[in-house]
């Protein structure tokens, strides 16, 4: 990925202190983004970055909420002037029991962490795309988004929605220099699925930073004619 440059670009990153998010936010930096990092949580934005400096500003907001979205994208802009890249990292995944035994909770849960952080996310950022107009926005949906699987209908449902938004952005703004586009992992290996499932071969699992990879180039002038795209990125898992 050397050819990747994303000097003078800002990239904003939800999720940022997961598994994902940290090696998409380490693949911006590396390649010369400016990034806004986005976390729930302050102390575990400040355990995985520190503080902020000139390349990265760490912004504390809970994305179900629009009042915290707005501010974030408002904040990026103040601190960096501009948006130019939205990755949609947040997101979060359960099993549960058949249909008829979950939980309406359970159900709202899986569509706001993994649906409406998208949604709100790109809503805020999306007028400040316009304005220059050009943006990327990649965001992660699953491989489970292909089909229904057992005991876990909310978050095919909600992954689902994740192409589907995708596909909207891409055809609204297409003549905006704005694209969108989502990615779709298979199992990632990380330390809580290794810990949930100790008997699976882990060398079939992908890894972050080859997820990361894909989202980079996503986001870069390499894939400036690429839109409306659900990628799968399986590995051999």
């Amino acid at each position: 990925m050397a050819m990747i440059d994303l000097q003078g670009r800002v990239a904003v990153v939800t999720g940022a202190t997961g598994n994902l998010g940290q090696a998409v936010a380490r693949a911006f930096l590396d390649h010369g983004a400016r990034v806004a990092l986005v976390g729930r949580s302050a102390e575990r934005l400040a355990a995985c970055y520190g503080g902020a400096s000139e390349h990265q500003i760490l912004v504390t907001a809970d994305l179900t909420r629009e009042d915290e979205a707005t501010a974030m994208a408002q904040r990026t802009v103040a601190d960096f002037g501009r948006i130019d890249i939205l990755a949609n990292i947040a997101g979060g995944f359960t099993m549960g029991p058949r249909l008829h035994e979950t939980d309406a909770q359970d159900w709202e849960r899986m569509l706001d962490v993994n649906a409406r952080t998208m949604f709100l996310a790109s809503r805020a950022c999306l007028p400040h795309m316009l304005a220059q107009r050009r943006g990327r926005i990649v965001s992660v949906s699953a491989r489970a988004a292909r089909e229904g699987k057992p005991r876990m209908g909310p978050y095919c449902a909600a992954k689902s929605a994740v192409i589907r938004l995708t596909e909207t952005m891409a055809a609204e703004y297409r003549d905006d220099g704005i694209t969108a586009n989502c990615i779709l992992p298979g199992t990632i290996d990380t330390p809580e699925n290794r810990r949930a499932m100790p008997d699976a071969d882990f060398n079939r699992w992908v890894p972050p930073g080859d997820l990361a990879s894909v989202i980079l180039f996503l986001a870069s002038d390499a894939a400036r004619s690429v839109t409306g795209a659900a990628i799968p990125v399986y590995g051999r898992s």
